[in-house]
């Protein structure tokens, strides 16, 4: 019996620490923002061109149930609120899609800025694994908030932090 408990704790402990392995993070806040070039064929934009701006980059897939909930309040509450702000930028990722994919995929839902990420490129600057992701920059290129995953409450944390950056 003691043996078995023993056992059963050890095992806990051994998938707490490959659940943090499998799902590190590769910048933190207060990080600079790695550089990167995001294209697609209206243009290119890099990490150099967002200096002075307040960004949100989002990370996703087509695929993922959390990132498809987390779209519409993207576009509702924060794309159709800062999307005329000259202080703000938007940069939708798709993680492993075409730009073709995404252009299917966001034909008369979506008016937000889509970029391909087709195999991970910028993705791996953040991190290893897990969408939905999001981290804002301040004007100095810093990484001020990041969050991992999809719920009402955070993504709300999240518009908040966005609101107190660009009053």
């Amino acid at each position: 019996m003691k043996i078995r408990v023993l056992f059963l704790i050890m095992l806990g402990f051994w998938g707490l620490n490959m659940s943090a392995q499998e799902n590190p993070d590769n910048v933190k806040v207060g990080d600079a923002v790695p550089s990167f070039k995001l294209e697609k064929s209206s243009g290119a934009v890099a990490s150099n061109d967002l200096k002075g701006k307040v960004v949100l980059i989002n990370f996703f897939a087509t695929w993922c149930p959390s990132c498809v909930k987390e779209l519409p309040q993207l576009q509702a509450k924060i794309w159709n609120k800062y999307k005329d702000n000259s202080n703000f930028e938007l940069l939708v990722v798709g993680r492993e899609h075409s730009e073709e994919e995404l252009a299917k995929f966001t034909k008369d839902k979506y008016t937000m800025p889509f970029y391909p990420d087709e195999v991970r490129k910028t993705y791996k600057l953040f991190a290893e694994n897990t969408i939905p992701r999001n981290y804002i920059l301040d004007k100095d290129g810093k990484i001020v908030y990041m969050l991992t995953g999809y719920s009402e409450e955070d993504f709300n944390e999240m518009l908040s932090v966005l609101d107190n950056l660009l009053k």
